[in-house]
This record gives structure tokens, C-alpha cells and sequence, in this order.
């Protein structure tokens, strides 16, 4: 009988992160209601995207990062559209106001994302793409897949050249099962402790920390990190900005002179990648520029 009581014990503890994830809010309709801007039906399902500014204006994309939805560019948008652009942004897939597909998040499905979106809504000018955090490899290997439709690459923070996940982290990426109960068990704690520390720092976009919390009550936002930890953010993007420098293409990169998630040593390795990179850094910044520090971004915005 005690057998039967253990075994019992270790399938309930083994089940309660899948359930936890069964109980959470599903993005829908009810969901979504009060969702600025628009969505589109592309190849994996519903994404959300919203414009900034005029209709004529040169076009800027911004692409966000692993944990933060488009809400993160909004102080960043207002200001690009007083440099003349017209902004869009739009959320990846298992963030934000986006569907949950259970696609592996790897190199090409996000590249085929943003052109997909592109394509849908008929942008087929060139424009100024920016990437973010994980959005900086996105929108590296867009521009490396289809130079001729970027005018210029900007990269705040950019992943692809050497993160630090830490130990645990590094486990759960390179071990499938232990590793995906692991990361369902304990992310959303870490992910709240994470969020929690920039509280008190001065944030041009409003509640963003309640904001960032708020994407552990819908399901799928934890399965898609984890998917995006596991093969998105698996390969480095050397041959992409080896490829970006052989075309000519214009490469601006913006870092934190204090970012403990995108160290400040990659920018001497994307100086080896690509040389003709222009690079910025930003003094008492960590890794929150977007909407901690979108001034010093808009100073140096082409």
C-alpha cells in the first residue's frame, strides 16, 4: 500500500506543472478584447500587430525579445514617429495578444513570421528593422535571408552572440522531459523574481513590469520560451552577420553598459563578425533599453 501511496505522490508532483499549465486563461476572443491594434490569420495562426504614426512615412519594424511582447517598443514607437517613421510592431507567437502554436521556435520560424506578416500586409518597401534582445538574432537573420528589404539593421541588446543563461538553464535547454519539467515547474517564478528587480527603475512604458507578469496567466507563453530557449536561441548568429557584412548592409548596434542578460564582451565579438558594424554603448543601462532608456536609442536612430 505504501508503494502505491509513493507512486501516486510522484506522478501527482510529476503532473502539476502540465496541470497548472491546463488551468491557465487561453488567448482568445474574451482575451483579446481589449488588445490595441489589429490581428491577421497568417500560417500558424492569429497575430497581433499595431502601426505608429502616418501612413506615409518611411517604415521602421521592431522586432521584440523572448519574455516581452510588442507593448515593450511603445515609448520607442512614439519617439520614432516624431523622427518622421511610421512603426510597426506585432508579437511573436505564444506572446502577447498572439496564437499559441506548438511549431518548434527555431531560426526559420521566426524569420518566416515577420515575412509572412510583411507580405500579408503588403510592406514591401524597405524599411529600418530593429530587434531587441532575442529580436536582434530574429531580425539578423531576416536581414542576412533578404537584404534587399532592409534599409538598415539596429540592434539593442542583441542575442545571438553569447548570452548568460546560468547553470540550470543550460540544463533545461539541452535535456528534453527533465528539462521541460523543470522549466514548467520553476520559470514562472524566476521569471516574476526577474521582473520584479526593475520595479523600481524608471520606465517610459506604463506598468511594464505588471505587464511582463501578466503573460504567465495565459497558456503557452511558457512553452513557447522554452521552445524559443531550445532552438531559437540554440545557434549563434555568426554566419548571419557574416552574411549581413558581405552585402553591405548597414548594421547599428546599441548596448547596456550594465546588462548581466546580453554581456557587454559581445560587442567585441560582433566587431570580428562584421567590422563595418557602427556600435553605441549606453553608461548605467542594463538590459532594459527599450523603455528604460528609449532617449539614448532615439539619439542615435538613423
Amino acid at each position: 500500500m505504501i508503494w502505491v501511496l509513493i507512486c501516486l505522490l510522484v506522478l501527482g508532483v510529476a503532473a502539476a506543472p502540465y496541470a497548472a499549465e491546463r488551468r491557465r486563461l487561453v488567448m482568445d476572443d474574451t482575451a483579446r478584447a481589449d488588445a490595441p491594434g489589429a490581428f491577421i490569420d497568417l500560417k500558424h495562426g492569429r497575430t497581433h500587430y499595431r502601426y505608429f504614426g502616418p501612413q506615409s512615412a518611411p517604415l521602421a519594424v521592431c522586432v521584440h525579445g523572448l519574455t516581452t511582447p510588442s507593448f515593450v517598443f511603445e515609448a520607442l514607437a512614439e519617439g520614432l514617429v516624431a523622427k518622421g517613421y511610421r512603426v510597426l510592431v506585432y508579437d511573436h507567437y505564444g506572446r502577447g495578444f498572439s496564437d499559441r502554436p506548438t511549431a518548434a521556435q527555431d531560426r526559420e520560424f521566426f524569420v518566416s513570421h515577420l515575412d509572412e506578416l510583411l507580405n500579408a500586409l503588403g510592406e514591401h518597401e524597405k524599411f529600418l528593422l530593429i530587434g531587441y534582445s532575442m529580436g536582434g538574432a530574429v531580425a539578423a537573420a531576416y536581414t542576412a535571408a533578404f537584404p534587399q528589404r532592409v534599409q538598415q539593421l539596429m540592434l539593442l541588446a542583441p542575442a545571438g552572440m553569447g548570452h548568460e543563461l546560468g547553470t540550470l538553464a543550460k540544463f533545461i535547454r539541452m535535456v528534453p522531459a527533465i528539462g521541460d519539467w523543470l522549466f514548467m515547474a520553476g520559470y514562472g517564478r524566476s521569471h516574476r523574481k526577474g521582473t520584479e528587480k526593475e520595479r523600481a527603475l524608471r520606465s517610459a512604458v506604463p506598468f511594464v513590469v505588471d505587464r511582463q507578469q501578466r503573460e504567465l496567466q495565459y497558456r503557452g507563453f511558457l512553452p513557447a520560451v522554452l521552445s524559443s530557449l531550445r532552438h531559437g536561441l540554440r545557434t549563434r548568429a555568426k554566419s548571419d552577420h557574416e552574411t549581413i557584412q558581405a552585402a553591405g548592409s548597414k548594421v547599428l548596434a546599441v548596448w547596456g553598459a550594465e546588462d548581466d542578460v546580453i554581456p557587454l564582451s559581445c560587442k567585441e565579438k560582433l566587431a570580428r563578425w562584421n567590422p563595418e558594424a557602427t556600435q553605441v554603448v549606453v553608461p548605467d543601462v542594463g538590459h532594459s533599453l527599450p523603455y528604460t532608456q528609449p532617449e539614448a536609442v532615439l539619439d542615435v536612430v538613423p
